[in-house]
């Protein structure tokens, strides 16, 4: 989820790698100067109109996003379109479908929160944490992107997530189709199967963390583009975060894990929820990736 406004770096960081096969991912488009957007090229085959017509949008790796929307459209009226979209402010990876992951394409549709680069962390250390997991559930799932990383990384699991939005639901079983996981909507532990309670590896639960007075302060792309139950953390970020934390000792297995994703500022609040509810908690950093995640483990 996006982090709140006093740590904006994560936020405008690439969600596409330049040092992989794929081109950076850009930062949010300047603010647009007053009247109406640059009119898309009329024709989009061209290369070199469409970087012009991007970089006059304010799109900063105007490059890279023109070779992404060439790659992905199949016709130049598609193309057209693409570019027409992305001149209005839809974000690049709602332009061409699909969003990094941990070497992955994760499939992103309008209404869903666009997987981030900085939650890649959090598979690592749930990785590190419990790398013979038989059991994980990716809770609040969004695209499903990490519980689809976490069964790549652990081969052969049994695999659930869940998400109180249906649309992202929806969206998340084609990401995880593959790993065989089931995907189910309602509210946290609410959507998950009776059977899995007690008997959880690695509970990955990307909750929202952005206070809801900073919501406002968030780049369009999210705040414009994103629901807003993706993102909202109630008052001071940390709601959803007690509500999962309070109910994680009944559905954790003995040594299993909780891990959640925040910000810097809120990283101690966050551990002293999982050592409230009975976990055993620590905080993790990456300040390469601008990521910080809290891991409680049951004892």
């Amino acid at each position: 989820m996006p982090s709140p406004s006093p740590s904006p770096a994560p936020q405008s960081s690439p969600r596409f790698s330049p040092a992989r096969p794929q081109p950076a991912r850009p930062q949010p488009a300047r603010p647009q100067p007053a009247g109406p957007p640059p009119a898309p090229p009329s024709a989009p085959a061209d290369r070199d109109s469409v970087v012009a017509t991007l970089r006059a949008a304010g799109c900063v790796f105007a490059e890279d996003e023109a070779e992404l929307i060439l790659t992905a459209a199949h016709t130049p009226d598609e193309a057209t379109a693409m570019v027409e979209r992305r001149v209005r402010g839809l974000p690049l990876e709602l332009v061409v479908g699909w969003a990094e992951f941990r070497d992955r394409r994760i499939a992103v549709t309008p209404g869903v929160f666009v997987p981030r680069r900085r939650t890649e962390f959090l598979v690592t250390q749930a990785l590190a944490q419990a790398p013979d997991a038989a059991v994980v559930v990716d809770l609040c799932c969004g695209s499903g992107a990490v519980g689809a990383a976490l069964a790549d990384g652990l081969g052969a699991v049994e695999l659930h997530a869940a998400d109180i939005d249906p649309v992202a639901v929806r969206c998340a079983r084609r990401n995880v189709a593959d790993a065989g996981g089931q995907v189910h909507v309602g509210d946290l532990f609410e959507a998950l199967p009776a059977a899995l309670r007690g008997r959880i590896d690695i509970l990955a639960a990307n909750v929202p963390y952005v206070p809801s007075g900073e919501i406002g302060l968030l780049p369009p792309e999210a705040r414009d583009h994103e629901p807003r139950v993706a993102l909202d953390g109630g008052t001071d970020g940390l709601d959803v975060l007690r509500r999962v934390a309070a109910g994680a000792l009944d559905w954790l297995a003995p040594g299993g894990c909780l891990l959640v994703e925040t910000s810097r500022r809120q990283a101690p609040a966050a551990a002293a929820v999982l050592t409230g509810a009975g976990l055993r908690a620590r905080r993790a950093a990456s300040e390469e990736e601008h990521a910080h995640v809290v891991i409680g483990v049951r004892p």
